[in-house]
């Protein structure tokens, strides 16, 4: 039975190594008790998917130690073989309080009773609790109700924290797009069926179906597929012209570009970039997966919460990492350029599936 044990968290160990071979290693201390994997945020996040597909309920979460280059990885409290295999694959394990599905049942309650324009939340890997915001809208009888349903959750388990500002969308992303009635940024190029196409926020699109390259002029590209409110902010809009040079790159500005090869999934304490029509190039970091926003206009579940800043004409604009992965679409948020604040990405990875799309390769 010993030898079959082993054999089992060999086998288990090396199920979630081996597709990361390549990283680097630092020296173990013993054979028992090996060190974390030095990683990239890339390959964090690879290894992080793979810790939740394969012990389920015994992770709560993780996130990129950027400043170590560590992945850290909530293990509930009392599954201490879990964290000895997260160990030996190369993760940080660290014991937890709340597992991943009571997090995600307290973040039902919280749409359930408390889903309040100007509101939002989502898990927070590093403290393990819900993080809910409300912004300066949010006062009052609203304040009152969002109060008595965090504290009904019980002790720890999520926070509230107020914000100056207010939830908004960015409208006013790489290169600026025009309707007859809104300024958005396009988000990267794509194709489906053949054809050159891009993406961008589903807020912009919505009652917009035709955009330009410079205002006034004549539509250049047409919406085809839409989603805002609900689970997801994004849109496909393809080029009338089946002939368009859709180049898979992100304008940075000044004569700069970075050429997009993948998309790829955020990892919480990963550093990302964003570029947008109105405030250019910006830089932040990941804080949250699956975030909920209730927005004036509708809630929108499934977002990445960021500390990137944005302002109206964002919106819909290009979320990157600098070995040029795709990884999100400006939503909305709060706060400004000026003085920081709060952005949420609509998931690449997400609106490709959904529209049935590919990064373009022009």
């Amino acid at each position: 039975m010993a030898v079959a044990a082993a054999g089992i968290t060999a086998v288990t160990v090396a199920a979630i190594l081996l597709p990361n071979a390549n990283a680097s290693q630092t020296p173990s201390t013993s054979a028992r008790t090996p060190s974390a994997t030095t990683l990239s945020a890339a390959s964090a996040g690879e290894l992080a998917a793979r810790f939740a597909s394969r012990f389920g309920e015994s992770v709560a979460g993780s996130y990129y130690d950027a400043s170590k280059k560590q992945l850290v990885v909530n293990v509930v409290n009392g599954d201490e073989d879990v964290a000895d295999l997260v160990r030996k694959a190369g993760g940080l394990p660290l014991l937890v309080e709340h597992s991943g599905a009571e997090l995600d049942a307290a973040a039902k309650k919280l749409k359930q009773r408390a889903t309040i324009p100007g509101t939002s939340w989502a898990v927070d890997p590093v403290t393990n609790q819900i993080q809910v915001t409300a912004d300066s809208t949010v006062t009052g009888a609203k304040w009152d109700k969002l109060e008595a349903v965090v504290e009904s959750l019980g002790a720890g388990t999520a926070r509230i924290e107020k914000s100056a500002d207010r939830f908004t969308l960015m409208v006013a992303g790489g290169d600026a797009i025009f309707s007859a009635r809104s300024r958005c940024s396009l988000g990267f190029n794509v194709v489906r069926n053949g054809a050159p196409a891009f993406l961008t926020a589903g807020h912009c699109t919505v009652g917009n179906r035709n955009w330009s390259d410079r205002p006034g002029r004549a539509p250049i590209a047409t919406a085809q597929a839409t989603l805002f409110p609900g689970r997801g902010d994004f849109a496909l809009v393809t080029y009338n012209n089946p002939n368009t040079v859709a180049p898979s790159t992100v304008n940075l500005g000044g004569g700069r570009s970075l050429r997009i090869v993948r998309a790829a999934n955020a990892t919480v304490g990963q550093t990302v970039s964003r570029m947008g029509s109105t405030t250019g190039l910006r830089s932040g970091r990941v804080t949250a997966l699956n975030a909920t926003v209730n927005y004036p206009e509708g809630t929108v579940t499934g977002l990445i919460r960021t500390t990137v800043c944005a302002e109206p004409g964002d919106s819909g604009g290009a979320m990157f990492s600098g070995n040029g992965s795709a990884i999100g679409l400006t939503s909305g948020g709060s706060g400004n350029c000026r003085t920081g604040g709060t952005t949420f990405f609509q998931p690449v990875t997400t609106a490709l599936a959904a529209v049935g799309a590919t990064l373009g390769t022009g």
